[in-house]
């Protein structure tokens, strides 16, 4: 693995860095970068899923980030060229997204869970990310260990994207030392959140 160290770096630096550690790449390698701010985590993985990367990142504390890029190898002289200097702002809206159950819509219950994981997966891919994420009811169990969508949420996470559960919702399940992701949020700041939003998302 390597290590590309961009912590205390401004924008383009920290992109500038990881383009340079994968033009070096003579085959597949994994790429580890480390920042300390959600622009710096959008800006870089923006460019490098543009490159063929496959991008995860997580939170690991308080303006502490990581970003992990498998390549298979390095990119073409063209991909994410753009990018390489491109200081993108914030890439959040006012969008809240709602989820209140563990399953997507009605019918097969299988196939309700792999439906959830899919729209999870498609948020992170939004050009333009949710400002917050709530989860209740059955929903609250996805944010906790086990969940098959806590990869894609510590993404969001990364990246600025606030994750909520239901306090309430956790200890009706008995998760509440179980929460993997987010913070634990009350009905008032749900409402709260709801009535401020520019618009409401459900699956």
């Amino acid at each position: 693995m390597i290590t590309v160290n961009a912590m205390g770096d401004n924008c383009p630096i920290p992109v500038i860095k990881t383009k340079k550690a994968m033009q070096e790449l003579t085959g597949p390698e994994t790429i580890e970068v480390l920042v300390d701010n959600e622009i710096a985590v959008q800006n870089v993985s923006k460019m490098a899923a543009s490159s063929g990367g496959k991008v995860t990142s997580e939170k690991k504390g308080e303006k502490e980030f990581r970003i992990v890029i498998e390549m298979e190898g390095a990119p073409s002289q063209a991909a994410g060229e753009e990018e390489e200097t491109a200081c993108i702002p914030d890439a959040r809206g006012n969008t809240v997204v709602v989820v209140s159950s563990d399953r997507m819509g009605e019918g097969n219950d299988a196939l309700g869970k792999v439906l959830i994981k899919g729209f999870i997966f498609a948020v992170t891919q939004l050009d333009t990310l949710p400002k917050t994420m709530l989860f209740y009811n059955g929903g609250a169990t996805l944010t906790c260990e086990g969940s098959d969508s806590l990869e894609d949420l510590k993404s969001l996470e990364a990246q600025g994207v606030e994750i909520m559960t239901c306090g309430t919702c956790l200890d009706y399940y008995g998760l509440k030392e179980k929460l993997a992701v987010g913070t634990v949020t009350n009905m008032y700041s749900i409402v709260e959140t709801m009535a401020g939003a520019g618009r409401i998302i459900r699956p």
